[in-house]
């Protein structure tokens, strides 16, 4: 390490040397770190199918939904169970307590005064109630808590589709920038080779200090690029740890596959048959069929509150007492009856309730396929939205390779030159401008074509 000394004048060449020196080791050891970077310790490769299938096992959205899944089949059951009788068993058991014994004659024909002054009672029954006919009710009733019970199917459903298409994105946006990392890295050696070469001309006189000014700058520019890249990937990252809800500090990294040229010019499916295709599979579209049937089945329970109630009902019961000097099995069967009927309710007049729930649930119907219709229209701009990106980034990205290939021929001719004393720093630095815009462009629209084939592709199959 140098120290300066304000009160001593430093020997001109030797601040030179020193700054050099400096400048040098900083610059060997930036490029000895991204050489090396390869080197640190690997962690778990996610591949894109490793992030889906643990999203869809962990997500805390997706494990609520499950649990509101469960609620709705706990209804259904119960509202099957409704269909059955109902039955109840009861007992009433009372002590009594007379202090003062009146003579006479009980109505068993016991002098009274031979009665204990405490004595009990006791009344056992068992009853059972059947609805024979209500309108219908119960049975709609059960095919209702059915498809509430499949809507929240769907509702988990959609939220899977949902979560895999952030997944998907998110995933193609870390190996954009991971490759944009390399290709930054690539530029950041070409600008270390043209500060190296220009520090050697200044040297020899070919070139002043603010040329080599101009090629330190554009070195530094293209760590900072470097840098910046690296953020841009730990960033992308943690967004998709959080989408798969893990939150240690495990090293986290996804596998890398090969991306060819040739997935980026794969056939583009036709904007119709990809809408069509998502019309039929997925989920939420299902969840407005299912809507709608609830809706149908709303309308018939309430219009059954117009109709008659029939119901049959039956019963069993028997008695006690200690007041009877006969033995409690014989009580129980002398005072053993049993007893049913049929009861029929008819509503007559009901403040215009079940006018006002029929007319609510159609005017519920209409919500639902305006809904409808809505998704519809927004499912079409989605789609046509990702059609038109993936012609618009294939186009840009054939373009974009011709206009790379000629930049790094352009660069390559104007570097010998530079060094030959042919051209100047200024042209230099366009030349290798171009060429990191012309690598940037070719690589950013390589991925976002690849990113939109896969989601057509995505919403047309249902699967990624």
């Amino acid at each position: 390490m140098y120290h300066w000394d304000r009160k001593k004048k430093s020997n001109s060449k030797s601040n030179k040397r020193r700054r050099s020196m400096n400048g040098s080791l900083r610059n060997g050891m930036f490029a000895l770190l991204i050489a090396a970077a390869p080197l640190a310790t690997q962690a778990k490769q996610w591949s894109l199918k490793d992030c889906i299938d643990y999203a869809l096992a962990n997500n805390i959205s997706l494990q609520k939904t499950q649990l509101t899944k469960a609620s709705a089949q706990e209804d259904y059951l119960q509202s099957k169970a409704a269909l059955l009788p109902s039955l109840n068993a009861s007992t009433n058991q009372s002590v009594n307590y007379t202090p003062w014994v009146a003579s006479g004659i009980s109505s068993d024909g016991f002098s009274r005064a031979s009665i204990d002054k405490v004595y009990y009672n006791g009344t056992y029954s068992v009853a059972g109630n059947y609805t024979i006919w209500n309108g219908n009710k119960n049975k709609n009733q059960v095919k209702l808590n059915k498809l509430v019970a499949e809507a929240a199917e769907l509702d988990s459903a959609t939220q899977a589709v949902e979560l895999q298409e952030q997944i998907a994105t998110l995933y193609v946006q870390i190996l954009y920038s991971t490759e944009a990392i390399q290709v930054n890295k690539e530029s950041y050696k070409s600008s270390l080779e043209n500060e190296e070469r220009g520090k050697e001309m200044v040297k020899v006189g070919k070139m002043s200090q603010a040329d080599l000014a101009q090629l330190t700058a554009q070195r530094a520019q293209d760590e900072y690029n470097i840098v910046q890249a690296e953020s841009n990937v730990k960033d992308y990252k943690r967004q998709l740890k959080e989408l798969l809800q893990i939150t240690s500090d495990e090293a986290f990294d996804i596998n890398m596959p090969n991306t060819t040229d040739a997935m980026a010019l794969d056939a583009i499916p036709a904007l119709n048959g990809v809408y069509a295709a998502a019309l039929e599979n997925r989920p939420e579209f299902k969840t407005f069929q299912n809507q709608l049937a609830q809706n149908d089945l709303t309308i018939q329970i309430a219009k059954a509150g117009k109709l008659p109630t029939i119901s049959a009902n039956a019963g069993v019961s028997t008695s006690s007492t200690s007041m009877n000097n006969k033995a409690w099995g014989t009580q129980l069967k002398t005072n053993f009856n049993m007893g049913g009927g049929i009861s029929i309710s008819v509503p007559l007049f009901d403040n215009r309730s079940t006018k006002t729930q029929v007319n609510k649930a159609l005017i519920q119907r209409e919500s639902i396929q305006l809904d409808l219709k809505n998704q519809q229209t927004q499912l079409y701009s989605t789609i046509e939205k990702y059609w038109l990106q993936a012609s618009t980034n294939q186009s840009q990205f054939k373009a974009a390779k011709v206009s790379t290939e000629s930049a790094q021929t352009s660069y390559d001719l104007l570097s010998e030159q530079f060094k030959l004393g042919l051209k100047n720093i200024v042209e230099l630095r366009t030349g290798k401008d171009n060429l990191l815009k012309a690598k940037q462009n070719e690589l950013q629209a390589k991925y976002m074509t690849i990113l939109n084939l896969n989601i057509l592709k995505f919403y047309k199959n249902g699967s990624i």
